[in-house]
């Protein structure tokens, strides 16, 4: 089965960085389901909040936040990815580990998005305050 072209643009626009892309490429009811006990846990709803959720990624890591999707896998409208992401924060060790993330597809859109951390403490640490 194909890629959705909803996720397709999804992940190029995270790719080159085009927020006004990535923000076209989620409903507008959409859920970012963010795992954790750490500040930028919980969920964000529409595209202002799943914005504001990856530029304080950003802000907390001075820009060093990065995600690189391995896998893909598709059924109907749920796409899974294996991902790895990094991160560094000064005083704190460095943040490098492996995750699942399960996007729901509706419209033509991102619509539901859930992560998975391979150590979910070790991640909660490193983004609190």
């Amino acid at each position: 089965m194909s890629i959705p072209a909803a996720y397709q643009r999804y992940e190029d626009a995270l790719a080159t960085g085009d927020m006004a892309a990535l923000a076209a490429a989620l409903h507008p009811a959409v859920v970012w389901h963010q795992p954790g006990a750490n500040p930028l846990s919980g969920d964000h709803v529409g595209p202002d909040a799943v914005l504001a959720l990856l530029g304080g990624f950003m802000e907390r890591s001075q820009g060093t936040f990065a995600l690189q999707t391995q896998t893909r896998m598709v059924n109907g409208d749920t796409v899974a990815t294996t991902v790895a992401f990094s991160a560094q924060r000064p005083g704190r060790p460095d943040l490098g580990m492996n995750g699942v993330d399960v996007f729901r597809i509706a419209d033509d859109r991102i619509a539901e998005i859930w992560l998975f951390s391979t150590d979910q403490e070790a991640e909660d640490a490193f983004w609190q305050d």
